[in-house]
């Protein structure tokens, strides 16, 4: 008959303090969600971006899940191929996923779905969860797939470091141009990433950069997930990777916002830049 998968343990690393499983972790109501592709485009302005999301939702008739679906499945693709399970370092195949309340939290939620069925081992930070009804419905899934989640981020930076093969940044993303880079729980969660050894990977930009043509920021990740575009920030980024997963924007759209057409490789949903 077939052969069965190798058991996978659900537990997360037994020396990383304050682990727990479902709805137990500190609740707090989150920002609104906001547009999918918030943000200003390499190749235009904020407005551009938010007018390819309205059509995206209104004339193409996409949903705002199936979006964040999309999305966390295509940054989940992306970390396989910056960290194909042999190369990792660890015995154990263990990510850390930092969510923000906000949409680039909701990717994260859902990259980390995809990764523990892709056979890595992710656990999730997620302290100020959103009162939206996707949120929580991404959040359920996680914990049906008995993904762990942190109570709290060890101040013992090295514990992540000696826990988890690399860090999955979805806290703020376009989502720090608002001002939330220097409020909690984003300011503590960005405080850590600042000091951790291991490799971060951002989605769509790196969280307390600041989206424009002066941003910048102080957290250095290794790949940088850009979703539909690259914003104007990915200009700066200096890291190993840099993927694009914005294959599933119709060409029509494309033509008209004047994103640079890209060869994907074979059915592949990202494309490294």
């Amino acid at each position: 008959g077939p052969r069965r998968p190798p058991a996978r343990s659900p537990r997360a690393p037994k020396s990383l303090p304050g682990v727990e499983r479902g709805p137990g972790c500190a609740r707090g109501l989150g920002t609104a969600l906001s547009p999918v592709l918030s943000g200003a485009c390499s190749q235009g302005s904020r407005a551009e971006a938010e007018a390819m999301e309205k059509e995206l939702l209104e004339d193409y008739r996409f949903g705002r899940q199936q979006l964040i679906e999309i999305w966390g499945h295509a940054c989940a693709v992306a970390v396989t191929k910056a960290f194909p399970l042999p190369s990792l370092p660890r015995r154990q195949p263990t990510l850390l996923v930092a969510c923000g309340p906000a949409q680039n939290g909701a990717i994260g939620l859902v990259c980390a779905r995809h990764l523990r069925s892709f056979d890595y081992e992710p656990t999730i930070f997620y302290p100020k969860r959103s009162p939206d009804p996707l949120h929580r419905d991404f959040t359920t899934q996680c914990e049906k797939m008995d993904i762990p989640f942190l109570s709290y981020l060890p101040t013992e930076v090295q514990l992540i470091n000696d826990a988890y093969n690399a860090v999955v940044d979805a806290v703020l993303g376009a989502e720090g141009t608002e001002g939330t880079a220097g409020t909690e729980p984003c300011a503590a969660i960005l405080a850590t990433l600042r000091l951790v050894r291991i490799p971060i990977v951002s989605l769509d930009v790196p969280s307390g950069w600041a989206a424009g043509p002066g941003g910048s920021g102080d957290i250095s990740p290794d790949v940088l997930v850009s979703l539909a575009a690259p914003k104007e920030v990915a200009r700066r980024f200096q890291g190993r990777r840099h993927f694009l997963a914005g294959r599933f924007v119709p060409e029509e759209l494309q033509r008209k916002f004047g994103i640079s057409p890209r060869e994907y490789p074979g059915s592949d949903c990202v494309v490294a830049l």
